[in-house]
């Protein structure tokens, strides 16, 4: 109450709707004395316990206001909470707002992990853990549309409520501050184990509804640890997939990503392009001849042929793949390095999953170098000056940020290395852009896909080895150094209103400098 009545933005009202038993009288006395104090302060104790949804709707009806903020009794908020939250429904009319949050034991100092510093609106990300949380600000025409808090939601309430206004949102905006401090203790949802079964159980009632309003066919799965979820969509055709990988040379690479793909996938509808671009070794095409004996030792589909596609220009790996993509029969494309070796058997349909879907384009993979250290998690855009990987050389198993690397989640951008889209959409952007000869290609790629509308998506449910940079890699030549160069100018150039913005699947908070999540340095 103390934190609300230190807020400088003064136009608000506190409604405190009061369950305590008659063993705790001193909550109804406290309520009631700040009451009397401030007219802006409404008490309503109330005849019974209706749980924490039934009591927060008794609450919602005291409550005047156009937008309303919810506040847990025990929790304490910045002083410009309100404040930041007017700017951003004044400037932006945003109906649905959120902000980073901490959390704590006895005073804010005292913080239990790092600040909670969150990406903008994510759905898919929303999807695996309940980021939005606190502070959460929402106007009262958008909750008229989602309807009031559901008991049989209890424990998860919030998390429920989130992805009902989610749904319904017209413009959601998220605050890159630090404006809520989350009291953690003995008493806490969190920290009760029964307690937190049931938040669980409710939390997947809440995803479950969640698919069903959006029409997603799919089931919500337990994730990395308990309050992170996975959503196993549900196929809605065995499509073709066509693999196109680039090939120059480098046999022992190339054949063990192909035995891989044929030994280990179990989705049996796809073909294989290799392209062939400019080998020297005798040993490269008598291997190419083994194509149909390879397919056979696996005992494939025939359609799952290994086949040879001629590229015979210099090298640009963006001419290189459209040509194979324009080859291709597949009605998704999946883009991938010949250095690359398959450890999940279902990455096809881990893949495809989210990829099948309209609101989706680009899906990448969890990429692993061979000591199992992360090679590949996502790309966030900014980082080192143009854009890199984020949690690289994280342990295979570590949780990451937040949990995020070990969930699947909307991503600006992801490598060329894994990369499945659907044919109809890679066409519709009009493919990689070839001026972008060897870098950043993929990423261009995410980001006209971003802006065209559609969303990106790493999956770290489908892994692969990376043995990166064996089959090319940037020589240290005057020439390399001088096109590598050129084409960080273009990129920028092209991007520059995004590069401007920052990325939205990142924080202003955290290191343009590393991919780990560490805290940005004010250079001030």
């Amino acid at each position: 109450i103390e934190s609300l009545l230190s807020q400088t933005y003064t136009n608000w009202e506190l409604c405190l709707a009061d369950a305590s038993d008659d063993a705790h009288p001193e909550v109804g006395e406290t309520c009631m004395a700040f009451a009397q104090t401030d007219r802006r302060i409404k008490y309503q104790k109330l005849a019974a316990n209706e749980g924490i949804s039934g009591n927060t709707n008794q609450s919602l009806a005291l409550a005047s206001g156009e937008y309303l903020a919810l506040l847990d009794h025990d929790d304490i908020l910045h002083p410009s909470a309100l404040y930041e939250c007017m700017k951003v429904i004044s400037e932006q009319q945003a109906d649905f707002i959120y902000s980073d949050e901490a959390d704590f034991y006895n005073y804010p100092q005292q913080a239990n992990n790092p600040p909670h510093y969150k990406p903008d609106f994510s759905p898919d990300t929303l999807r695996s853990y309940n980021y939005i949380c606190h502070l959460m600000v929402f106007s009262r025409g958008l909750l008229q549309k989602a309807g009031p808090f559901r008991s049989e939601c209890d424990g998860s309430q919030d998390y429920d409520m989130a992805l009902r206004l989610s749904d319904q949102a017209r413009r959601i905006v998220h605050i890159p501050k630090v404006l809520y401090y989350w009291r953690k203790h003995g008493g806490s949802y969190s920290q009760d184990m029964q307690q937190l079964l049931r938040c669980v159980a409710s939390a997947k009632r809440a995803l479950t509804d969640h698919l069903a309003r959006l029409g997603l066919n799919g089931e919500v799965e337990d994730a990395f640890s308990l309050t992170n979820y996975r959503i196993k969509y549900a196929l809605a055709a065995t499509p073709l997939v066509s693999i196109i990988i680039p090939n120059k040379d480098h046999v022992a690479e190339l054949d063990s990503c192909l035995r891989s793909i044929l030994r280990f996938s179990t989705y049996d509808n796809f073909e294989i392009l290799v392209v062939e671009n400019n080998s020297a070794e005798a040993e490269t095409f008598a291997y190419y001849e083994s194509f149909q004996d390879i397919s056979a030792e696996y005992e494939r589909n025939p359609d799952n042929t290994i086949k040879l596609v001629n590229y015979d220009g210099q090298f640009n790996f963006s001419a290189i793949n459209n040509f194979a993509a324009g080859a291709a029969k597949g009605e998704f494309l999946l883009f991938l390095n010949n250095d690359t070796e398959v450890i999940s058997p279902a990455w096809l349909e881990e893949m495809l999953m989210f990829a099948q879907r309209e609101d989706v384009a680009a899906v990448g993979a969890k990429l692993l170098y061979p000591d199992y250290t992360i090679q590949h998690a996502g790309v966030v855009v900014g980082i080192g000056g143009v854009a890199d990987h984020i949690h690289r050389l994280f342990e295979r198993n570590e949780a990451g940020f937040y949990n995020r690397l070990q969930l699947a989640q909307n991503i600006s951008a992801v490598t060329g290395a894994c990369l499945m889209l659907s044919a109809r959409k890679f066409w519709e952007v009009g493919g990689f852009d070839e001026s972008f000869a060897v870098a950043f290609n993929d990423i261009d790629l995410c980001l006209k896909l971003r802006q065209a509308g559609y969303l990106n998506i790493y999956t770290p449910y489908a892994e692969l080895y990376h043995h990166e940079s064996k089959s090319r890699g940037y020589e240290d030549s005057d020439e390399k150094r001088k096109r590598f160069a050129d084409e960080i100018y273009r990129f920028n150039l092209k991007w520059e209103e995004v590069m401007e913005a920052g990325d939205p699947y990142y924080n202003p908070n955290l290191s343009k400098e590393h991919g780990d999540f560490s805290l940005a340095v004010d250079d001030d």
